[in-house]
């Protein structure tokens, strides 16, 4: 395993980051917290294109906890039915409609364990919610953080609540907020599983992947 990036080394890198694209967004088309909490869920095991596609036509019909209700499971289906899980999804969504509605008065929760309190909705996800909408430094990991923080050694850990802590500690916290979304554009499009492309990364004479492809 590659040792974790020095502080200086990570200062650098995220300085670079930040030169490139001062404010990183998420992929997931969403319109208020509510929507973005069931693309996010409906994203698991699915491409965000994939999710966007979608959601499209769902979110102008269905875009809170009751209209969702309203709308049904069935009919929820036939909108999501192109995304893999989509029945255990759309349970999950309904249910989870069900509580916000019941629970917390239709509004979406801004703590961490309110939000996995909900159906389909694991750590990765309430991260999400809380750094996109509420503004949080929470960091969101994911396969692709997984995969780059441990090659690179932006952040190291043997799983993901390890590599979320090393994202935390080592980080500078002026990048905190940003942080998840430069390492997930990253991990997508340059950094990639099977051919990194080393050649047009802007932090390949700081990363310690030793098989570059240079």
């Amino acid at each position: 395993m590659v040792k974790q990036l020095d502080y200086h080394t990570m200062r650098e890198v995220f300085s670079r980051f930040q030169a490139a694209d001062p404010e990183p967004k998420g992929e997931l088309d969403h319109t208020n917290a509510y929507t973005l909490v069931v693309a996010v869920a409906l994203s698991a095991q699915a491409t965000d294109v994939g999710v966007n596609k979608a959601t499209a036509a769902l979110f102008k019909v269905a875009d809170t906890p009751q209209k969702m209700l309203d709308l049904g499971e069935e009919k929820l289906i036939e909108h999501i039915k192109t995304i893999g899980l989509f029945r255990n999804k759309a349970k999950n969504v309904i249910k989870l409609s069900r509580i916000l509605v019941e629970d917390f008065n239709g509004e979406v929760p801004n703590s961490r364990a309110a939000l996995e309190s909900l159906p389909g909705v694991g750590r990765k996800t309430a991260n999400v919610v809380l750094n996109m909408w509420w503004g949080m430094p929470t960091q969101a990991v994911d396969t692709h953080i997984l995969r780059i923080g441990n090659r690179t050694g932006l952040a190291v850990g043997k799983d993901v609540v390890a590599i979320e802590r090393a994202i935390e500690d080592h980080v500078p916290a002026d990048f905190q907020h940003h942080a998840h979304h430069w390492l997930i554009l990253h991990g997508r499009y340059v950094c990639k599983a099977r051919k990194p492309m080393c050649r047009a990364c802007l932090i390949r004479d700081l990363c310690a992947f030793e098989e570059k492809n240079l």
